[in-house]
């Protein structure tokens, strides 16, 4: 049957905690792809940051099959991974805090109705595990072509305090162009057709450490 073809679509490790490392053979700096849906941004940015290791978590689990087998076709498999996972359950689940260089999101949330906002995929749980796995000055990409949309999404991440404005202006997350070096299908159609996208990034806030001694930060008071 059609459905059997995925039944044993690529996973994350069972146990409650995954260390991304161990997902990918050793090498560079580690990103994210949430929603990778068939792959156009991985596979270029595979070629643009050759020394890049990328896990793409897709929550359908034909293109997550087909794209991962498609990466370790092209060679690829040591350090770029497609796994069958909604990332808003996904990303608790890695254990590796503060490792993470750049998180991409393309074009989500296509859900219009209110009674599929419990779909939405960018929300405050979700930032919440992106701001824990980002290294510090690691980069939260997202892009859309819905200027509603991209109002949403600056409202919501202007909101954190462990991300900041990191666009081509001082205080603004907007960029004019895509400085990765990849595009998704869905940019690609975008730019063919001449409709606007609106391109954000965030950088995460250098995180407290404790002094010398073990103790907290003092607060000044």
């Amino acid at each position: 049957m059609k459905n059997e073809r995925y039944a044993a679509c690529p996973r994350l490790p069972e146990g409650e905690s995954v260390e991304l490392e161990s997902l990918f053979a050793p090498g560079g700096p580690l990103e994210l792809e949430i929603g990778p849906g068939r792959g156009a941004f991985l596979f270029e940015r595979c070629v643009a940051a050759p020394d890049a290791r990328i896990l793409g978590l897709e929550i359908r689990r034909k293109w997550a099959t087909l794209v991962d087998e498609r990466l370790a076709r092209e060679g690829f498999g040591k350090r770029a991974r497609v796994l069958a996972e909604d990332a808003r359950i996904a990303l608790a689940r890695i254990g590796s805090s503060a490792e993470v260089a750049r998180v991409f999101i393309h074009f989500p949330d296509p859900w219009w109705k209110k009674r599929h906002h419990k779909r939405l995929v960018i929300g405050d749980p979700l930032l919440t595990e992106i701001a824990r796995l980002l290294a510090d000055g690691g980069e939260l990409f997202i892009q859309t072509d819905v200027p509603e949309r991209a109002l949403a999404y600056e409202a919501l991440v202007g909101g954190s305090p462990e991300l900041e404005p990191a666009g081509d202006a001082p205080g603004s997350a907007a960029l004019a162009h895509n400085p990765y070096g990849a595009r998704s299908n869905r940019e690609k159609r975008a730019d063919e057709d001449g409709l606007p996208v609106y391109r954000l990034r965030y950088r995460r806030r250098a995180r407290q450490r404790p002094d010398a001694s073990g103790a907290p930060p003092s607060s000044g008071e």
